[in-house]
């Protein structure tokens, strides 16, 4: 297995995660471990929290995950500025197609005020960014797991158990550039499980057990006369 290529290289950066990234480290089961070992500060705006807050109702214990984050000061709550208050309505009024939830939109708003980097997992907020922030810094929940300290600190594999159980618990999404790594790092038979990751990859085994099986068999023999 090759190195994971993630994007997070510079430790000063600072990190401004939304939901999907703290919903995906802690279906991790090791979030304090993983942020723990990276060396950026880590940031999430209070409307990311009240977004979380609002999944109780779901039993959803996602927000209570993050208060204990915040309580070990590993992960910052922070509010939006002046000039991030101003990113922020621009990316939630409009079209439907142009405009971001509440979560999304500050988590981009905040990082583009404050020069950091917004750490998200949905292509319509990536390709909002590229439009109106071409040189905010994009991160997502794999550049995370990927980070050299965070394999360090968590193994072979703790990394893989980590990232089965977000893509498994979380749903979380991957990227096309990280899909061949993930499925090296957690093995195919994990890899079918994850309904997050494409359906290319979840039928690739089954497809070859198919072809291998057809193979063995060979062709029928016909009945002797």
């Amino acid at each position: 297995m090759g190195s994971c290529p993630t994007c997070l290289i510079d430790p000063s950066a600072l990190l401004v995660a939304d939901a999907s990234t703290v919903i995906n480290l802690n279906a991790s089961g090791c979030a304090c471990r993983v942020i723990e070992a990276l060396p950026n500060r880590v940031l999430v705006v209070d409307i990311v929290r009240e977004e979380l807050e609002g999944g109780r109702h779901r039993q959803r214990s996602d927000a209570d995950l993050l208060d204990d984050l915040v309580k070990n000061k590993l992960i910052e709550i922070d509010s939006l500025d002046a000039a991030g208050e101003g990113y922020f309505e621009q990316l939630v009024i409009g079209d439907a197609k142009d405009t971001l939830d509440d979560g999304e939109a500050a988590t981009i708003a905040h990082a583009a005020s404050l020069n950091g980097v917004a750490v998200f997992d949905e292509k319509k907020a990536t390709r909002i960014c590229g439009e109106r922030f071409p040189a905010l810094h994009l991160g997502r929940t794999m550049d995370i797991f990927g980070h050299p300290l965070v394999r360090g600190a968590l193994g072979a594999d703790g990394l893989a158990n980590a990232v089965f159980n977000a893509l498994f618990y979380g749903r979380m999404r991957v990227f096309p550039h990280y899909v061949d790594w993930v499925v090296a790092l957690i093995g195919m038979d994990r890899a079918e499980q994850c309904k997050s990751l494409p359906r290319s990859v979840r039928v690739a085994r089954s497809a070859a057990a198919t072809g291998a099986s057809a193979k063995s068999t060979g062709p029928s023999k016909k009945a002797e006369k």
